[in-house]
């Protein structure tokens, strides 16, 4: 076990999922102690960690200074929030409760006024990275919240992350995490379009891909997503059910505000196609199956 550094802090982490179990084993590794809810299947570094495992959100709560949550939807949120023996019933005037889950940000201004009330600070953290940034605590983390609770945050978010950008008040890390999510998706499926496109003219997309790579249209997307559709590794970093869910938060949020996407709204029902299939647990970029199915030809052999 680690000695307690001077300037660590009482943690508590709920969602300890593909992302949120790296992330929350920097914060260990980084001296602070650290409070999960114990499940049956728990993360095996967690485990092994001086990190405590204990049986409800409530008790988190109480044991943490800052509560953090990385859970996949708006209802979790609210669940373990406010639910019975949710960590609202914890909490004591003073603390921090930051949710770096993706999820409605109407609905987050309205968990942010409830955890006010109790006396306590709320952000919205929401971060973008997968797998790959979580495990590397490379996440560009986009946050909203009042200044004060930022900078006693930020050094929590310094172990998580590296592009971070305090965007303004609660709810803008959540739209800021939206944009994020329409801007992913389109150069997904660009990218899709691009390389089936020359899949089926005759060309290599693997040669395609890496003279692209050279030009105006290279792009992360081209780099990461491009190579999973040739080399068919679609295990999923970031799922297409959850990127789902972040399109129809989108494309609900756009209505409300008599706002057009029409690429986002084409992108989301690729993306239907895909979870029609049941592939809807498979990365992101497996996108591309949806517009192999149309053209009745794949990128790369399976």
């Amino acid at each position: 076990m680690k000695p307690q550094r001077r300037d660590s802090m009482k943690i508590g982490f709920i969602g300890l999922g593909i992302m949120g179990a790296p992330m929350a084993l920097h914060l260990v590794n980084a001296g602070h102690e650290l409070t999960y809810v114990k499940r049956s299947k728990v993360n095996a570094e967690i485990a092994a960690s001086s990190a405590k495992g204990v049986a409800t959100a409530k008790e988190v709560a109480q044991a943490a200074d800052v509560v953090i949550l990385m859970l996949p939807d708006t209802p979790d949120v609210q669940a373990v929030l406010f639910g019975e023996n949710g960590v609202a019933e914890g909490l004591t005037q003073g603390k921090t409760v930051i949710d770096m889950s993706s999820i409605s940000p109407i609905e987050t201004k309205a968990f942010a006024e409830k955890i006010a009330a109790l006396g306590c600070d709320y952000l919205d953290a929401p971060v973008s990275g997968g797998e790959v940034g979580a495990k590397a605590a490379s996440l560009t983390i986009m946050v909203g919240g009042s200044d004060e609770a930022f900078a006693k945050a930020k050094p929590l978010f310094e172990k998580m992350g590296k592009n971070i950008t305090h965007v303004g008040g609660v709810g803008d890390g959540q739209t800021t995490k939206v944009a994020n999510q329409i801007i992913v998706a389109l150069n997904i499926a660009a990218v899709g379009e691009a390389l089936l496109f020359a899949s089926k003219a005759g060309a290599d997309p693997a040669k395609v891909r890496q003279a692209l790579m050279g030009g105006f249209a290279a792009s992360r997307i081209l780099e990461v997503h491009g190579e999973r559709m040739i080399k068919r590794t679609f295990n999923p970093g970031f799922r297409i059910g959850l990127h789902q869910k972040d399109l129809g938060l989108a494309l609900a949020g756009a209505k409300s505000m008599g706002v057009a996407l029409p690429q986002t709204a084409g992108a989301a029902q690729l993306m239907q196609t895909c979870a029609a299939q049941g592939w809807d647990q498979l990365d992101h970029s497996a996108l591309v199956k949806s517009l192999e199915l149309m053209a009745k030809h794949t990128v790369a052999p399976d």
